[in-house]
């Protein structure tokens, strides 16, 4: 049993490290305080943990959940300082209730993958630009703090891409320490949950809400189901979504946005490395589950470190961890020449950063491609 232990402890190292600054950057852009962020970061690990445990011993197969890398890349990127943190939880909560609902009513969850493809990357795309840019910036300002994790991360992207990113979280702590020294260790950095009450704004839940959504389920939970699939087995959809629901809202209320099915750490717990057996790779996201409950009781730790930082250094961080949907995205999106003059209209709208009437780009950029798309189509039947 060590080999499906070992990929669930990798999956959740290599998961945990990656993008934690990324979720604490993007809930503290949605207003949330230190504290907030931080016991939102540790209510999604908590989230992430449970399903992960209850999976694997109720389905015994490995099906793995985590938390939504793009959706706090959602956040960034909707970076409002007229945002309440209470009007994001009430987002997050309308989010929940999407991914329970799609469980529920199967027709919802078709109706959403169904969204373009061409779309739905190109949204991802333009939210991720901004955050991809980071590095540079960084590198351009903080050329002695932020050159080395850009080498770290560059270098083992070619011989290790799996640890590329957690390395260049590790070079950039000693970047902060040097920087900021050690007092922010001794502030508070025991974890705690702190209740957040829902508040519910139109703007902020077509802001935040529907694009965490949309990103949640085409940019993870669509390819957990393909991760699955690859490997031989039959995820079922009804228990994954509705488990990322319930999970989600869990975490909603004491600052957590979302889970969902994993998708490169579910890769490393799915496939045949974890085990030449499949019926015990569950084992991987059973040690997964468990090894998450330390890891939230880290979210203190990690939320002091994150605000010690100077904040271009955690955005260049969260760039290099999104790197890889980045070009994945583009890719999506321009792959069907048909639809690339809607997929780069999605992307430059969704990228502009506007907000219009209150509502953020990420909304206007689907409506935009939206109605590019069905222009060009219906122009086309036309003149057939």
């Amino acid at each position: 049993m060590f080999h499906p232990i070992s990929a669930g402890f990798v999956a959740a190292i290599s998961g945990f490290a990656s993008s934690f600054a990324l979720v604490i950057a993007g809930l503290a852009a949605v207003g949330a305080s230190p504290g907030e962020a931080s016991s939102g970061l540790f209510a999604v690990c908590l989230a992430v943990a449970i399903t992960n445990i209850v999976a694997a011993v109720w389905l015994r197969i490995p099906l793995a959940f985590a938390w939504s890398t793009p959706g706090a890349a959602v956040l960034l990127a909707t970076a409002n300082d007229g945002i309440r943190f209470s009007d994001a939880v009430g987002a997050f909560l309308v989010c929940a209730a999407l991914l329970l609902l799609s469980g529920l009513w199967p027709a919802l969850g078709r109706a959403i993958t169904s969204i373009p493809k061409p779309l739905a990357s190109a949204m991802l795309a333009g939210v991720l630009l901004p955050i991809c840019l980071a590095p540079i910036e960084a590198v351009a300002t903080l050329p002695l703090l932020a050159a080395p994790i850009v080498i770290v991360w560059l270098v083992l992207y070619r011989l290790a891409p799996r640890w590329a990113v957690p390395a260049a979280m590790v070079v950039a702590v000693m970047s902060i320490v040097i920087a900021a020294g050690t007092d922010w260790v001794s502030a508070s950095v025991a974890p705690q949950l702190t209740f957040v009450a829902p508040t519910f704004d139109l703007f902020t839940i077509l802001s935040v809400g529907l694009p965490l959504f949309v990103v949640t389920m085409a940019g993870q939970n669509v390819p957990g189901f393909v991760v699955m699939s690859t490997n031989g087995y039959a995820a079922p959809p009804r228990f994954a979504l509705v488990a990322s629901g319930i999970g989600s809202g869990a975490a909603n209320l004491f600052g957590g946005h979302a889970i969902n099915l994993g998708a490169i750490t579910a890769a490393i717990m799915a496939g045949p490395e974890s085990h030449p057996d499949r019926d015990k790779r569950w084992v991987a996201t059973l040690t997964n589950g468990i090894l998450y409950v330390p890891l939230g009781l880290a979210a203190g730790l990690a939320g002091a470190l994150v605000a010690a930082a100077p904040s271009i250094l955690i955005t260049a961080v969260a760039g290099l961890a999104v790197m890889g949907a980045l070009i994945s995205s583009v890719v999506n999106a321009l792959d069907d020449p048909r639809h690339r003059l809607a997929a780069i209209l999605t992307f430059l709208v969704v990228a502009s950063g506007i907000v219009v009437v209150g509502i953020g780009s990420a909304f206007w950029g689907l409506l935009v491609g939206a109605a590019v798309m069905a222009w060009l189509g219906w122009s086309r039947r036309e003149t057939v």
